[in-house]
């Protein structure tokens, strides 16, 4: 009985290490578009976008028995964006980045939306908001990020 048990860990793991594998730095860069890191500072160059993500990996090995036929993609893309969510007040000063001008939630729309390519719905339900907030939220955010393109307001 042991065995199988002993057997079945070191397969949820393998699997586990798989999937960090292959999704892993796409994970990591959604998480850092999301706190607005730019590169070192303290103790890595990523440091909180690595604390986001593992506590969402975390949590998805945690449910890794449970998600069989889901994707566990999905799974913790989602644990992402609500760990964001909940703790956004700590990134309302970024330290820079390409969103860094951008709400937490406008930042946290437009990478679910834009950058993961998740539907519309599917974010209004992932944040308890109607589908026009976040389509509102978006467009927003896009309207931020294309004045800033230009120095000036030069095109």
């Amino acid at each position: 009985m042991r065995e199988r048990q002993a057997a079945r860990e070191r397969r949820r793991a393998r699997e586990f290490e798989v999937f960090v594998g292959g999704a892993g730095g796409r994970l990591l860069r959604a998480a850092v578009l999301l706190t607005g890191e730019t590169g070192p500072a303290g103790a890595g160059p990523y440091e909180a976008a690595e604390r986001l993500l593992t506590a969402a990996l975390a949590d998805t090995y945690a449910c890794w028995d449970r998600l069989r036929g889901e994707d566990p993609y999905d799974h913790a893309r989602q644990e992402l964006a609500a760990r964001f969510a909940r703790s956004a007040r700590r990134y309302r000063h970024t330290r820079g980045g390409i969103l860094e001008r951008l709400a937490p939630r406008e930042r946290l729309v437009l990478v679910l939306r834009l950058h993961e390519g998740v539907a519309e719905e599917q974010v209004a339900a992932c944040l308890g908001l109607p589908a026009e907030r976040v389509r509102v939220l978006c467009t927003r955010a896009v309207a931020v990020l294309r004045s800033r393109r230009t120095p000036s307001g030069v095109p």
